[in-house]
């Protein structure tokens, strides 16, 4: 009996994530942005100004954060606060936005109408957000699978994208998971994630996708990977 009990110790201990996240209010959500996002930007060299501010917008692109075009506010909605326990799952949300942020400085008109893009190919956009935030937080010293992480728990599921101005999160988190795979192979062998429940639950929803990326770099083809549903 001593031995099952410290058995089942053992495996809840291995299963259960760790919420060694310290923030609880939205003021002090606002000063994690505040240390996370300035961090992401000076340890990326990123030369435009960008500020941070918990706001519980009604009108946004994404459910819980955006970035503003005419002000260059990063955003982040507070009910999103629950799903957050780590700094890295923080900066995944804000490295993305940023990423966003840096194309509203780009373009016409001082990059006023750069938002356009963004509404005209919103996938190609949002992927190529993904891998710069997952360059930025690299940069930055954050663990990049945390991003993979804090979207397996607040992205919704729909069923199709051939008709959507979205890619579907599953295809997106394996779209990022590939990034990591061939740029920064290190983080996967020295996976601090390997024991999170979120991490765990993305590998299992992946396993043939993943299986799909290592044919395709076994035979030497990387791009444009049609991944499952």
């Amino acid at each position: 009996m001593k031995k099952f009990i410290l058995g089942l110790f053992a495996m809840l201990i291995l299963t259960t994530p760790c919420f060694s996240w310290d923030v609880k209010t939205e003021a002090e959500l606002q000063q994690r942005m505040n240390q996370v996002g300035f961090n992401i930007l000076n340890s990326n060299r990123i030369e435009h100004r960008m500020i941070f501010m918990v706001i519980n917008r009604v009108y946004t692109r994404d459910r819980w954060a955006d970035v503003s075009s005419v002000n260059r506010t990063v955003w982040l909605k507070p009910t999103v606060l629950p799903y957050i326990d780590s700094d890295d799952e923080l900066a995944g949300l804000l490295a993305h936005q940023i990423s966003h942020g840096v194309d509203t400085y780009n373009g016409v008109l001082r990059g006023y109408i750069s938002i356009l893009n963004y509404w005209v190919a919103p996938n190609k956009y949002d992927l190529l957000a993904d891998k710069r935030a997952v360059d930025y937080m690299v940069n930055a010293g954050y663990n990049p699978l945390g991003y993979i992480v804090i979207l397996n728990k607040i992205m919704q599921q729909y069923r199709y994208d051939a008709f959507s101005n979205h890619t579907l999160i599953t295809r997106r988190m394996m779209k990022i998971y590939e990034y990591i795979y061939t740029k920064y192979p290190s983080i996967l062998v020295d996976n601090e994630y390997k024991d999170n429940v979120y991490y765990q639950n993305f590998l299992l929803i992946s396993r043939n996708n993943r299986m799909l990326l290592k044919e395709h770099l076994k035979n030497g083809k990387v791009k444009n990977i049609n991944y499952h549903y």
